[in-house]
């Protein structure tokens, strides 16, 4: 590590975050104090709608991320239609328009499609 050196800009092949997995908030939180009582900057417990999260750098500046399985994403919508529909958290919905106008259609499989495998 050079702690001296240029910060690398966040770019395509880069990494943004790392996220590991919490099965339960109590793991997340006792995650959360480990870190803070060694002197680590942590985020509080931020909601993102189907999971919980809290946020960390390493000391080359990669973001690392602690994330709950609950709720899940299936608490909103039932599981097989999961990824038929965009799903936006509530703070990203003023911008639903632009973001779907951002993003390349999707030709999605019928149920009676042939080419469709079988469950």
């Amino acid at each position: 590590m050079r702690p001296r050196a240029e910060r690398g800009l966040v770019a395509a092949g880069t990494v943004h975050h790392v996220a590991w997995r919490a099965p339960d908030e109590a793991t997340q939180a006792a995650w959360r104090s480990e870190l803070a009582d060694n002197g680590v900057s942590v985020t509080s417990v931020l909601d993102r709608q189907y999971f919980r999260s809290v946020y960390f750098r390493e000391p080359g500046g990669t973001l690392l991320e602690i994330a709950t399985d609950e709720p899940g994403f299936t608490a909103d919508e039932p599981l097989l239609e999961l990824g038929r529909a965009l799903k936006l958290p509530p703070w990203l919905e003023p911008s639903r328009e632009q973001i779907e106008a951002a993003l390349p259609g999707l030709d999605l499989p019928s149920e009676n499609n042939p080419r469709r495998s079988a469950p």
